[in-house]
């Protein structure tokens, strides 16, 4: 069921291994525009490099989106802030027009000959205040949940800048990636809560482990402050 209007996808980006200034740890976080056809594969977009392969890159993160609402949020909280701009903070594609608000995990896409899906919120790390050159930019983005999302490929194919992020299909059951970050930020959610962001179709096993483990720390230590 398509509830999301089409929206276009405004920039495709994709960025080399690196070096953050000041840092010696590869960062393949500064993206650059590409022109063209571009081909999206299982692992993502075509070109597009991972220093670090336990963080970025597996089926289940192999492209992500970041709102372009979000980069003007930032910009107005850090107006000191560098490369608050599309591609800058490691998205593979731009849009405007929807959120995590109106984003599901597990919602399907069409973007070109490509199927898309959402499998998880990003979690945004120190490279972000480092390619922006100031502290706190990536505490804001996790406090807000404003990290945008990975969509795993469903369907490998071509794509260009230009073409509509298609919304095609919504499997029952399916929460907000607003509402998943809302319920994990929570100091002591409902049980039945958790249970619901471990079982929602579509999230990543990743995830699912971490609720999971977070649901048995809470029964052993009950109502303990």
């Amino acid at each position: 069921m398509a509830l999301i209007t089409p929206v276009i996808v405004s920039g495709i980006f994709a960025g080399r291994v690196g070096f953050l200034p000041g840092e010696s740890r590869g960062s393949a976080i500064a993206k650059e525009a590409l022109a063209g056809h571009c081909i999206i594969g299982p692992g993502g977009i075509a070109g597009d490099e991972h220093a670090d392969m336990r963080a970025h890159g597996d089926a289940d993160k192999a492209v992500h989106l970041f709102p372009r609402e979000h980069y003007d949020a930032l910009a107005g909280a850090f107006p000191e802030a560098r490369h608050l701009v599309p591609g800058g903070l490691g998205d593979n594609l731009s849009t405007l027009g929807i959120t995590e608000e109106t984003a599901f995990i597990g919602d399907i896409f069409a973007l070109g000959t490509a199927r898309l899906q959402i499998a998880q919120p990003r979690t945004p790390c120190w490279k972000i205040d480092a390619r922006c050159g100031v502290e706190g930019v990536a505490a804001h983005v996790a406090e807000h949940g404003i990290a945008g999302w990975y969509f795993r490929v469903l369907t490998p194919g071509g794509c260009a800048a230009g073409d509509a992020l298609i919304h095609t299909e919504r499997p029952s059951g399916a929460i907000s990636l607003a509402y998943f970050h809302r319920s994990l930020r929570a100091r002591r959610p409902a049980l039945e809560i958790l249970d619901r962001l471990a079982n929602a179709p579509g999230l990543a096993a990743e995830w699912v482990g971490k609720i999971r483990d977070r649901m048995d720390w809470l029964q052993k230590n009950g109502d303990r402050n």
